[in-house]
């Protein structure tokens, strides 16, 4: 009998005719790479509800049609975009400026970094066969996803970050990423981020475009952190209404590594945010966060997959998510213990408040132990604003609005609470404020 094939929907056909094109510009380095990536997003195609991993998030459904690459931007246009660009604003930090998903060197700061920072363009270092290229993708679990090796196949530019072994950098480093245009466009990022044993670095993450149009990112973040070395990550999406953004975090942890990653979505009509994270050494501590804060027909995926292959690891991953209207919230998180990871403690949480009747809030928490020394455990909760707490504040002569506002943010406060770059907290929780005082 004949093998059932789905039928290829426009944006699938689309994305191949796209490949066709670019491929002809392919460095002979690069080539292989990207075909074999494109050939693994072809045998899968875009992932649907059929798909376990994509059950609450059909991207077959929502992804219509194939946008083209965005072009490179004008020095003007570039200028204009990062005028207007508000993600991280203020924060003493270096920064790196990706326009429609170019490296905009101009407005980068890739002059005069501290010693033990080094950051090279991606473009050069695979013009270069850079060694350090070796080092992407090092999650086996993120090779195996449709929505990476559609950013691979793709890729446009991005940025290679190496801290030299025992460089403990002061000064954050701001990746900022912006969208311009009036027609819709896609982008494909890679950042990779290299610490050497006992480093320390703290990255900043901003997307940011206009709501008029149905634009794409996809951009994917690879980071190894070396023996003692500690790497802070916070990443906010405030993409256009319209927006379609997917994302990608895969990080691997060597001994006693430590690792703090938040993200906070406000943006996006429909966005997917990865983590996949193996903790490979021993004695690993890793802090994943997220926060969703969603209205007016959005839906937000948060998936993770935690990976212990090592003795002794600590993980706590908490992830809350704010519904009003017909949003729809996703969370997925999968905890995987190997035999070898005795004495792993893993934590994860999903909490969801529901500020409207009309949305819905999906959660999907799994553990995977095969060991037998473990202290693991998982948890999910959905509910209404507590009636008692706003009648203790409304009681106190606050409006119900007010009083609403207040738990709500204390609510998803406790996901940003573990940022430990002051600036980067206090505009977290700056966004927070300004999507509530939106709503009111």
């Amino acid at each position: 009998m004949a093998d059932i094939q789905n039928l290829r929907t426009s944006a699938e056909t689309g994305l191949s005719s796209l490949f066709e094109s670019a491929r002809k510009s392919f460095a002979s380095e690069e080539a292989i790479a990207r075909e074999e990536a494109f050939r693994f997003f072809e045998a899968t195609g875009l992932p649907s509800r059929r798909v376990e991993a994509f059950k609450y998030t059909d991207l077959r459904a929502a992804m219509k049609e194939a946008v083209p690459p965005a072009e490179a931007p004008s020095a003007e246009a570039a200028q204009a975009a990062v005028a207007s660009a508000k993600g991280f604003a203020g924060i003493d930090a270096a920064r790196l400026t990706f326009v429609n998903g170019h490296l905009i060197r101009a407005l980068s700061d890739l002059d005069g970094l501290p010693a033990g920072l080094t950051v090279t363009p991606l473009n050069d270092a695979m013009g270069k066969s850079d060694a350090r290229l070796r080092l992407l993708a090092p999650v086996e679990q993120a090779r195996e996803n449709p929505v990476y090796q559609l950013n691979t196949a793709f890729l446009a530019d991005g940025a290679l970050i190496s801290v030299a072994a025992g460089t403990k950098i002061e000064r954050a480093l701001h990746l900022r990423f912006i969208g311009s245009g009036s027609e819709a466009f896609s982008t494909a990022t890679r950042v990779l981020v290299d610490l050497g044993d006992g480093a320390e670095l703290t990255l900043l993450e901003s997307h940011e475009g206009p709501d008029s149009i149905t634009y794409q990112p996809n951009d994917a973040l690879d980071v190894r952190v070396g023996k003692q070395a500690v790497f802070r990550h916070a990443r906010l999406n405030r993409e256009g209404k319209a927006a379609i953004a997917l994302s990608t975090i895969s990080v691997r942890l060597d001994d006693e590594a430590q690792l703090e990653t938040v993200n906070l979505v406000t943006g996006a009509v429909l966005s997917r945010h990865q983590i996949f994270m193996h903790v490979a050494g021993e004695n690993v501590n890793a802090v994943v966060n997220g926060a969703a804060m969603l209205g007016n027909g959005q839906l937000a995926d948060s998936t993770l997959l935690a990976d212990h292959a090592a003795v002794g690891g600590v993980g706590r991953e908490m992830f809350k998510t704010v519904i009003d209207g017909d949003a729809t919230g996703v969370f997925q998180g999968k905890i995987i213990v190997r035999q070898a990871a005795q004495q792993t403690d893993g934590k994860m949480k999903s909490d969801c408040l529901l500020l409207s009747d009309e949305g819905q809030m999906m959660n999907k928490p799994e553990l995977e132990i095969f060991a037998d020394d473990v202290a693991c455990g998982h948890g999910a909760t959905c509910g209404a604003p507590d009636d008692d707490l706003l009648f203790y504040l409304m009681a106190r002569g606050l409006p119900r609005a007010v009083a609403e506002s207040l738990l709500v943010q204390a609510f998803v406060g406790e996901a940003v609470e573990s940022v430990t770059h002051e600036g980067a907290r206090a505009a977290l929780i700056g966004e927070i404020e300004a999507w509530l005082a939106a709503r009111a």
